[in-house]
């Protein structure tokens, strides 16, 4: 392994000798002879040679000659498309380069590649082609089998992984034509040609219930079996906490607390107290203490690291840690002894936390509530709830109050609260949605809400002041462009904000969301608005958290599901005993960069994941409304078409090619499609009448079309209960025939874009 500093040095002697005037492109292997290079140093060499590719300072053509790199080349990510064509992305840069389909040199979706900059092209995005192909993305791939006499292939899921698969008949692994399979690739594929693989998984027929989602979970590479190492660990593991693990404990067991969750949470990890002495309230937000079973460098620990989070799907958990720790040992429930990390706070009657304390605790929950349970407490003052939970009563009337005070602090400095519809998909037992239900934040929601956030500022800050190795939640200031074009969008609609030089306070954006409210155009503001900001992300600075308008934020609640939580609950135990040694600030701030880094890349991957389930599942649940009229908002406009969004939180396209009135285009800095000819244009924000005119469950996708004036049909107003829809065996053979028939009409146009 080369140093550093040798390995600095040896890329500026190659790079310098390929930039040379008179040096012509030769292969690795002459250059080594040319250069003299010791046969024991070769293999430093092609190290050389490889980190410089890395650097996208050379490439290696096709004939396997060294060449250098112009400065207007440059790495990125290759975002394919279905058409051929892609975009790549370069980290820092605001806009994608188009590549065109005869310049991606045979990259491959996600794939990490150098592109040369084509300075001719002066348009709104730059263009450029695919000069080399440092790292492939994609080594796994799950999709539909179609299978021939002596070969098969395979249609990817990902729409963006445009090429199909080749699989030789060796490869096939008895699968038959409509099996879910998971590839390996062996080939890449050259000169236009497929790529090759092996069936590694059937998944099952593509009919079978629950195999649309495993195919989202082995495609995303979300882990579901933990290894041998981690089950044993959990054996283990007591069911119920034993003595000595309570000594040196503060015991609150006596002390009154409740954990408030949806119905059906069975992974329990945080519960509150709250008392009033005089005008300052004593809250107390208890944690479980996961870190005590999962120790540092353990195999539970490891495995975790790798998960990073919990992944909520439509129809199932794919959980941090194993159910005996989530749901058993680690989860806070009613009537036993748990441990607990937790965080005392004495706040004032202005919301201001004027004290706090940090403690290893022994607790005792008095009772599992839910957020139905206490919304009939606190907002409809249901008697008869009121009476079940007597002695409680008092504390859940207090705990609302005081929301309302840590809500007002927060508004008060520019915290923006986007509340946008949630919806819950409901399953059969076949995994079939038959309904998809609102998710109302009711109070009871929301003062939890109020009491983690309030709890997760409160460590943020102490430990900063303590200048500790730690994990932070950072949401940086948006980018300067995007708040300007908003605010250009805005004016049409007679609204403004203030920027100031180059940045914007989160107050302003807050006082719009305000003034939206109850508007016609609430909806689509806000969503430009969200859009306009950046994604949270894990950090170990503290620089600050702008949608909640605080300096100080970190994950502290919920050790059970994130790993940051866990980590940081670590360090303060350590700090609680006594200050960090070197040798241990050393080694945290060694890993922590890291844990940082995966962490906010797994938290993307099993967003996406979420993401991609619930529109296919969504998809397939408006397949019953196909030819009905509906009505909702234009939720999104692109090239392609707009986006309608009904009142059951569904979203489908209504493609341009669509609108056989006129031609349309869309303006982008109005956010707007427009006719060429009859100047007929569709806001965003804007209803829509809509006719279902198709869904597409493969690739998640619903079709929709305007609805004629004239067309007298009624408009579903997404609130009607619907019936539950269960195809017959008939229909269901009829769509196995109408796939396979998809399938092989695929294959054949597959063949023959070989052949040419």
């Amino acid at each position: 392994m080369l140093e550093k500093e040798i390995l600095e040095q040896k890329k500026k002697l190659i790079y310098d000798f390929v930039s040379e005037k008179g040096y012509r492109p030769i292969k690795v292997k002459e250059m080594m002879s040319l250069l003299q290079v010791p046969r024991n140093e070769k293999e430093d060499f092609r190290t050389v040679v490889d980190a410089l590719l890395a650097d996208g300072k050379i490439t290696i053509d096709s004939k396997g000659k060294v060449k250098p790199l112009g400065v207007d080349v440059k790495i990125g990510t290759f975002c394919g498309t279905q058409k051929g064509y892609g975009f790549v992305r370069i980290e820092g840069e605001p806009d994608d380069i188009f590549i065109p389909e005869n310049a991606t040199k045979g990259a491959l979706h996600n794939d990490i590649v150098q592109v040369s900059i084509n300075p001719e092209k002066t348009g709104k995005r730059q263009e450029g082609r695919i000069v080399g192909i440092l790292e492939r993305g994609t080594e796994v791939v799950v999709g539909t089998f179609t299978k021939n006499k002596n070969y098969g292939f395979v249609i990817s899921d990902n729409q963006k992984f445009a090429k199909d698969i080749f699989i030789p008949k060796e490869h096939c692994k008895n699968a038959v034509t409509g099996h879910k399979v998971v590839v390996k690739i062996t080939d890449f594929g050259a000169g236009g040609k497929n790529p090759e693989g092996e069936i590694i998984e059937i998944l099952g027929h593509v009919n079978d219930p629950g195999v649309d989602i495993l195919s989202i979970v082995r495609a995303y590479g979300l882990p579901e079996e933990f290894p041998d190492g981690v089950m044993n660990q959990v054996e283990s593991v007591p069911d119920e906490v034993p003595e000595e693990d309570k000594v040196g404990r503060e015991d609150i067991r006596d002390m009154m607390m409740v954990t408030i969750d949806g119905e059906d949470a069975k992974d329990l990890d945080d519960a509150v107290s709250l008392t009033k002495e005089g005008d300052i309230y004593h809250l107390g937000v208890h944690i479980a203490d996961v870190s005590h079973y999962v120790t540092e460098g353990s195999p539970l620990d490891k495995e975790a690291i790798k998960r990073g989070t919990s992944v909520y799907l439509v129809d199932r958990v794919i959980p941090m840690l194993p159910h005996a720790l989530s749901n058993g040992i680690c989860s806070l429930n009613a009537g036993v002894d748990r441990l607990a990390l937790s965080c005392f706070m004495d706040i004032d009657k202005n919301g201001t936390v004027v004290d706090h304390r940090i403690s290893e605790t022994l607790v005792r929950i008095d009772k599992r509530m839910s957020y139905t349970q206490v919304r009939k407490v606190i907002e409809d003052h249901d008697e008869d709830e009121i009476k079940e939970h007597g002695d409680l009563v008092p504390m859940f009337e207090m705990m609302a109050e005081l929301a309302e005070i840590l809500r007002e602090k927060r508004r008060k400095r520019g915290s923006i609260d986007f509340d946008f519809p949630e919806s819950k998909i409901l399953l059969d037992p076949k995994g079939k949605p038959y309904d998809i239900k609102p998710y109302e934040r009711s109070k009871a929601n929301r003062l939890i809400e109020d009491f983690m956030l309030v709890a997760n500022e409160t460590i943020a800050e102490d430990f900063f002041w303590r200048e500790s190795p730690f994990v932070y939640r950072t949401h940086e200031e948006p980018d300067p462009e995007k708040i300007e074009k908003l605010g250009i969008f805005i004016n049409n609609f007679g609204y403004s904000i203030k920027i100031g030089q180059d940045e914007i306070h989160p107050k302003e954006l807050q006082k719009l969301i305000k003034k939206i409210e109850g508007t016609d155009e609430e909806m689509m503001i806000s969503r430009l608005t969200l859009r306009s900001m950046k994604q949270a992300r894990y950090t170990t600075g503290c620089e600050g958290h702008f949608g909640l308008a605080t300096k100080y934020y970190c994950h502290f609640t919920s050790p059970i599901r994130r790993y940051p939580d866990l980590q940081i609950h670590r360090i303060i135990k350590e700090s609680l005993k006594n200050s960090l040694p070197a040798k241990r600030t050393a080694h945290y701030e060694k890993i922590l960069p890291e844990i940082a880094l995966s962490s906010s890349q797994l938290e993307r991957r099993a967003d996406e994941a979420e993401r991609e389930v619930e529109k296919m599942k969504k998809a397939e649940y408006m397949a019953q409304f196909v030819g009905q009229i509906m009505e909702g908002h234009i939720s999104g406009i692109s090239t392609w078409g707009m986006y309608v969004e009904l009142p059951n939180t569904c979203e489908g396209m209504i493609r341009v090619t669509s609108l056989k009135d006129d031609y349309y285009f869309y303006d982008e800095e109005h956010y707007m499609m427009v006719g060429e000819h009859t100047k007929k244009c569709f806001k965003l924000g804007e209803k829509a009448r809509i006719r279902v005119v198709g869904v597409d469950k493969l690739t998640r996708t619903i079709d929709f079309e305007l609805a004629g004036e004239d067309d007298e049909d009624e408009p579903w107003n997404g609130d009607e209960i619907i019936a539950r829809y269960t195809p017959t065996p008939e229909e269901v053979e009829a769509a196995q025939k109408k796939a396979e028939d998809k399938f092989e009409a695929l294959r054949r146009a597959a063949i023959e874009k070989d052949k040419e």
